[in-house]
């Protein structure tokens, strides 16, 4: 079985910025000494998804169980609530949508 590696927060935004320079996907890999390329692409989508607090958290304790993410801000927190109230909202239209059409045929 392999044993997991913790690379620090400064290897992980020295590697997001070299790749945003172009530096082939290889030399980065090679030059910080990261084993799996899927881990570069994780960091990135992190990156890009503006999820720069997770680059942080230990391996495998991005969300602690039961907890959930933990907030930079009470405005950050309010806002993951507001999206999550939101997609709630748009699943019950949706489920009454589709009622609807079942009970007229």
């Amino acid at each position: 079985m392999a044993t997991r590696v913790s690379y620090p927060a400064e290897v992980k935004m020295k590697a997001i910025e070299m790749r945003l320079a172009g530096v082939p996907v290889k030399q980065v890999m090679e030059e910080l000494c990261i084993r799996n390329v899927t881990q570069l692409k994780t960091w990135m989508k992190w990156y890009r998804n503006g999820e720069l607090h997770r680059l942080q958290q230990p391996v495998g304790k991005q969300y602690t169980y039961g907890k959930g993410p933990e907030y930079e801000s009470e405005t950050a927190e309010l806002q993951a609530e507001n999206r999550y109230l939101r997609q709630q909202i748009d699943i019950l239209k949706k489920y009454r949508a589709l009622e609807r059409k079942w009970y007229q045929k």
